[in-house]
């Protein structure tokens, strides 16, 4: 999640939430939290004022607190949670917690739909042959009805 929608969540200025993880830097390792690079900011802005008008902050770069020349920071789930840490606020450690469940909501719905993905391979497998048999007998009804007819009558 980007930086600024985290601290319009938590109720913060975006520049405040950038300031407390830059105060508790070592909570944020690599794997937790990056910097989008100019052009992908670049990319996020013309994606975002063209699929979402309420999101013109971000597209024309005036957000509140936001410096222009400070790209945005990227937070992964556990990135997230660590935020709750440092922004020890109740409104912090609500919000924390409705991200997570929807984190957790997010994975079970990825995970049953590779179970499907992996269903449906399964049946591929299982009915590939049957399937085969019937289009080799498709074919050969094909073959037969192209072989030349014998004329039937006088010649």
């Amino acid at each position: 999640m980007l930086d600024s929608d985290l601290a319009l969540l938590y109720g913060v200025p975006t520049k405040r939430l950038n300031e407390a993880v830059k105060r508790n830097k070592k909570r944020f390792p690599k794997d937790f939290m990056f910097q989008l690079a100019k052009q992908e900011t670049d990319n996020l802005k013309s994606q975002i004022a063209t699929s979402s008008p309420n999101r013109s902050q971000i597209a024309t770069g005036s957000q509140k607190h936001r410096d222009p020349k400070i790209q945005p920071y990227v937070f992964t789930e556990q990135g997230v949670a660590m935020l709750s840490s440092v922004l020890n606020s109740s409104r912090a450690i609500e919000v924390n917690i409705v991200i997570m469940r929807v984190f957790v909501h997010i994975r079970e719905l990825m995970l049953s739909h590779k179970d499907i993905a992996r269903r449906l391979d399964d049946l591929e497998k299982k009915y590939d042959g049957q399937f085969r048999t019937i289009f080799d007998a498709i074919r050969q009804l094909i073959l037969e009805k192209a072989k030349p007819k014998t004329k039937i009558g006088f010649v």
